[in-house]
């Protein structure tokens, strides 16, 4: 596993690398030389630049301690819509949201990629939103987590529908009638 200094500085590198070029010219090659380390420090941590690439966006989601954070205001409504809202910003901002397709289309054909996706961010994100509707008393509250989240990805997934305040606001008032907190 690479040094918090080294992952920090090649994160930076190819953040900065796919944000001139497409995707398609990412190489370890060229992250290895904009970041000034050698392709043995790559590869030691990272298996291909799909993972690199997943590693630094989701260092980007994650606190400081390395937690997925769920806002905790007291207010479950507002709560849930900022959370919602900071999704929809993340996968429809032109820079992030383009480097997650492409991350999300490696996954389908990576199950290397798709476990670390799984169990780093997937797994924790739906549990700390169940956390936090738990604490609010939410019963079932992985499956209503799951209910939050889903149909947020599959609008981003396929493209059916455009995002916006209003169906945040919405989506989210759906999911706590759901849940019989409304």
């Amino acid at each position: 596993m690479a040094r918090p200094r080294t992952r920090r500085i090649v994160h930076e590198a190819v953040l900065a690398i796919v944000a001139e070029r497409p995707m398609a010219a990412l190489t370890m090659e060229g992250i290895a030389a904009r970041a000034s380390v050698s392709k043995q420090t790559l590869y030691r941590t990272w298996p291909s630049t799909s993972a690199i690439l997943f590693d630094a966006l989701l260092a980007r989601s994650l606190d400081e301690s390395g937690a997925v954070v769920v806002p905790d205001s007291g207010d479950l409504a507002a709560d849930l819509r900022l959370l919602i809202a900071g999704m929809v910003g993340e996968l429809t901002d032109p820079v992030h949201g383009a480097l997650l397709r492409a991350v999300t289309a490696d996954i389908l054909g990576d199950e290397a990629l798709a476990a670390q996706h799984r169990e780093l961010l997937l797994r924790p994100q739906l549990a700390a939103i169940a956390d936090r509707l738990a604490r609010a008393g939410v019963t079932d509250a992985e499956d209503a987590a799951e209910l939050l989240v889903g149909p947020v990805l599959h609008r981003w997934l396929l493209r059916t529908r455009r995002f916006d305040e209003a169906w945040v606001a919405a989506h989210v008032g759906r999911v706590l009638r759901a849940v019989a907190l409304a």
